[in-house]
């Protein structure tokens, strides 16, 4: 039994419109990863917590958000992309202004996590109205080159808008200002997007739902902890290892679940999977860039907030104009098993390059080649993988399939934060006792030895992530003719599992 396309929508002239409201609420989500860290500083100041306790600031989101991204998924096919979308965005929005408003350190943290939560609703829900929206093949790039440069551009727009926002008003307005984008899409979403739209009539699988979020949760916390706790610590490895029990169940379970949460055919095919793995990896870098080089620009270069959003806005530039070229000219012409794994080789040469920066280095010359070279490869990388993650996947599991992209983007970047932090900081360490005494040219000296450290690891993760990529994506020749002749994932019958591979 097969289940056809969804109509193609390429007559509804709303369409277009349709993008920019989904572009909205995806810069709105991925922005607001990095957009408090500039602020936290202010906000600690202010709210007088601990610098122990400032991480959960940042954390609370990260766990909420990808704990509960594939219950969000399901969530949309359930219930309807419209009705999803529409409470994702209020839900944002209201947890933003309670953020914005904090009286103290524990509101803040609960309005970051209630943050996490509808982001984990409005994510999903917003792919999958693209992915159903667009299906003619040459819109679709177009498309999804706008969706996915915004994936990969969000985290730095984030911080040059927290940088704004800091500098010249207040730390307040940096969830305040999700008001104004929940606003627009809030309005253009009712008047845009199709009222005919039925939730499905099924169960949701509730054990799926508690091994696989759980399985998340620690997964996220456990790598969360590393830099704080250390690796030695319980609280890590414990929940690491609780994670892995809870996912492997999780595994098994979707495998015989009647109507299961995330159907393995979705994951079992090579292309959707190799897609899957380079957001993984292109999560795990944006973090290497993101956080290390604005380390780099304000401690050791002197850059003010302000200054440093506008320092990476070639990088934005870049992968903007390489995401449109790749998805609408490079992509159908040579396919993902080539672009992919080109992208991702680009961007460890961007690390590279950053690998060896030093105390005197300057921006021209340091740090703007790698810049560029790092957006044309993420510009590359992201919707070409977005678009292959969810492509055949018109009909009940576009919301979930959509939903594992975020997931894996943010896992990507929970490990990342983990594994470079600590990487960075066991360097620095161990360069400062080598060099001792611990003047202040050896401390400086001993940060950027430590970025250094980080952007080499960086470059050696993105290799690692082009060598997979190539062994997993299909030809574009083999892709083609497996398109030609499989039928797109079908709603499982009750007592019997998904078994079609797209």
């Amino acid at each position: 039994m097969t289940t056809p396309l969804a109509p193609s929508r390429a007559s509804d002239p709303r369409r277009w419109l349709v993008l920019a409201t989904v572009a909205i609420a995806q810069l709105m989500v991925v922005l607001d990863a990095t957009i408090v860290n500039i602020a936290l500083p202010s906000a600690q100041a202010e709210l007088g917590f601990s610098d122990n306790d400032r991480q959960w600031v940042v954390t609370a989101y990260a766990l909420a958000f990808g704990s509960l991204l594939l219950l969000g998924g399901r969530l949309s096919d359930l219930l309807g992309r419209r009705r999803t979308f529409l409470v994702g965005l209020v839900g944002f929005a209201v947890a933003s202004a309670l953020g914005g408003a904090a009286q103290s350190f524990e509101m803040l943290v609960a309005a970051r996590a209630l943050q996490g939560v509808f982001a984990a609703v409005l994510a999903p829900s917003a792919l999958s109205v693209l992915t159903t929206t667009f299906t003619e093949p040459a819109e679709r790039g177009r498309a999804f080159g706008v969706f996915g440069a915004i994936a990969g551009v969000g985290g730095a727009v984030g911080l040059l808008l927290g940088g704004f926002l800091t500098q010249n008003f207040d730390w307040r307005w940096n969830l305040y200002v999700n008001l104004v984008f929940a606003a627009v899409a809030v309005v253009a979403g009712l008047l845009l997007l199709p009222r005919g739209e039925q939730g499905r009539r099924q169960r949701l699988d509730v054990p799926g739902v508690a091994l696989g979020s759980g399985g998340l949760f620690l997964l996220v916390y456990g790598f969360s902890q590393a830099e704080p706790q250390g690796w030695g610590s319980p609280w890590t490895w414990g929940s690491l290892a609780a994670s892995v029990v809870l996912l492997v169940a999780f595994v098994r379970w979707q495998g015989r679940a009647a109507q299961p949460l995330l159907p393995l055919s979705i994951v079992r095919d090579r292309d959707r999977t190799g897609s899957y793995v380079a957001i993984f990896v292109a999560g795990v870098g944006m973090f290497g860039v993101s956080l290390f080089l604005t380390y780099y620009l304000q401690a050791t270069m002197g850059y003010d907030p302000m200054r440093t959003g506008v320092a990476f806005l070639p990088m934005v530039l870049a992968l903007v104009a390489t995401a449109q070229v790749s998805n609408n000219l490079t992509l159908p012409r040579l396919g993902a098993k080539v672009l992919v794994p080109v992208g991702l080789a680009i961007c460890a040469v961007a690390m590279l390059w950053l690998s060896r920066l030093d105390v005197d280095s300057t921006y021209a010359a340091g740090v703007l080649p790698a810049l560029v070279l790092f957006g044309v490869g993420m510009g590359s990388v992201m919707p070409p993988s977005i678009q292959t993650a969810t492509v055949g996947v018109q009909g009940p599991y576009a919301g979930v399939a959509s939903a594992m992209v975020s997931t894996s983007q943010q896992v990507g970047g929970a490990i990342g934060t983990a594994v470079l932090n600590t990487l960075a900081a066991t360097a620095a360490t161990s360069w400062a006792a080598g060099h001792l005494p611990a003047t202040p040219a050896v401390v400086a000296q001993a940060a950027v030895h430590s970025y250094d450290v980080a952007f080499t690891w960086s470059a050696g993760i993105f290799l690692v992530g082009a060598l997979l990529a190539v062994a997993l994506f299909r030809t574009k020749g083999a892709r083609g003719r497996r398109t030609a002749t499989v039928a797109t994932p079908v709603l499982p019958h009750a007592g019997t599992a998904a078994t079609a591979r797209v």
